[in-house]
């Protein structure tokens, strides 16, 4: 099989998959947007906290999909189900603790975000009822990763499109048929996640179900392996903290220029999210074909797949942004009724235009080093990243508006995160960790 055909073929279903998770989020904005502005901006808020909090534990899906891709390589079924496993434990174990520390992470979160005192119910209702679907979207990372390793990209394809599917159906009924605004939006989620571990489970035991005999916890918990595990993940976490504050960063900047430009950016976040759910879509056929070639110990085929993904993401990205240019004012209607809040984010759609230009390397690049398990490269890659940001922001804001200001900084440190990732595999290849 040529590698442009087997990147696509992983590529494909990971973007059609990717590109319903947007969407999801999307009909969350329109049926909040066309409430008020209040109820947008605090669905928007409310689903920062969810993703300052899930996104930091992405390396459920990402640590787990390097290291059973290298597996898969290696034909090490051993390694590929305990993978499976220690992932699960420590999914299980970290909704535990995120639902026993609820009301910390609240008060940290509305401090953090400076959730505005009219929108405080609103997100209070949203945050305590999605927080019960934690257990059930930590163990949905670890599958999707696993399944990822495994050159499945089509399970979590049916997976996600079932959960997005009920979650929107649900919650527009809690909404529109039983009024019950950004809590029916809340009780959505928490019904798909479930239903989504339960197909997951049926999935599992149709394919899977021999490859998963010997699976103990006394093998999952040896420490040695777990050890490896875990500093994987550790690293990881670190480098998703970092994106994690870059963003909540954004939002609390957003929100100190009031509810109209807080609107604006949650709109325009929304074109962003479709960007890059769809380049992701590369950067996890990435993952999955860079570790199965490390493992197999094939740098040739490796270094193809890496040159070839790379082109891909290009055409991908100089395509999203002519949407976004050509298609702005339809594409803004999308997200809100109010014509004065819709010229008001028309003025800066010239970012949405340019941002894929400036991101897509950095999306590539982070599959590649996922697959690579090169996961302190990562971290410190993006932790010079991070201080870039900050500190551009805080020097263009002596040139630019605030609002111009806050999105060249943020388009500043996609790209830097690119660009040192390229120089730095150019320079350490296949012994990059």
């Amino acid at each position: 099989m040529s590698t442009n055909k087997e990147i696509l073929k992983l590529a494909i279903p990971n973007i059609l998959s990717n590109i319903s998770i947007p969407l999801l989020s999307s009909v969350d904005t329109i049926l909040m947007g066309h409430l008020s502005l209040q109820h947008l901006g605090a669905v928007g808020i409310a689903s920062m906290i969810f993703n300052f909090i899930y996104w930091n534990f992405g390396f459920l899906r990402m640590g787990t999909t390097g290291i059973t891709a290298q597996a898969f390589g290696e034909n090490n079924t051993d390694k590929i189900r305990d993978t499976l496993g220690r992932s699960l434990l420590l999914a299980l174990g970290l909704a535990i603790l995120i639902i026993l520390f609820a009301y910390p992470l609240q008060k940290f979160s509305f401090s953090a975000l400076q959730v505005i005192t009219t929108q405080n119910d609103m997100v209070m209702d949203y945050y305590y009822t999605r927080l019960w679907a934690a257990p059930a979207t930590l163990c949905i990372y670890a599958f999707t990763g696993w399944f990822l390793g495994m050159q499945n990209a089509w399970y979590p394809l049916l997976v996600t499109l079932v959960v997005n599917l009920t979650n929107i159906v649900v919650s527009y009924y809690c909404v529109v048929h039983l009024d019950m605004e950004v809590k029916g939006v809340a009780i959505g989620t928490v019904i798909a996640q479930y239903l989504g571990v339960l197909l997951i489970l049926i999935l599992i035991r149709h394919k899977y179900k021999n490859l998963l005999h010997g699976l103990s916890l006394k093998t999952l918990s040896a420490w040695s392996e777990f050890k490896n595990f875990l500093l994987i993940n550790r690293d990881i976490f670190i480098r998703t903290i970092c994106l994690t504050f870059a963003f909540a960063y954004f939002y609390r900047c957003s929100s100190t220029q009031g509810e109209t430009i807080l609107a604006v950016n949650l709109i325009l976040l929304q074109f962003l999210n479709w960007m890059s759910y769809g380049i992701d879509g590369l950067a996890y056929a990435s993952e999955s074909l860079v570790g199965k070639y490390k493992g197999a110990e094939n740098w040739k085929k490796l270094n193809k797949v890496i040159t070839k993904v790379i082109l891909w993401g290009a055409v991908f990205a100089a395509a999203y942004s002519l949407v976004y240019w050509i298609f702005k004012r339809p594409l803004i209607h999308i997200f809100t009724s109010d014509e004065s809040l819709a010229i008001t984010t028309e003025k800066y759609m010239f970012w949405m235009a340019v941002l894929p230009l400036f991101a897509f390397l950095s999306y590539i690049w982070d599959g590649i080093y996922i697959g690579l398990t090169a996961s302190k490269s990562m971290r410190n890659l993006m932790l010079i990243s991070l201080v870039m940001y900050l500190v551009i922001h805080h020097l263009l804001q002596l040139f630019l508006t605030e609002n111009n200001s806050l999105w060249l900084a943020l388009l500043s440190f996609l790209l830097a995160r690119g660009l040192l990732q390229s120089f730095w595999y150019n320079r350490n290849g296949k012994n990059i960790n």
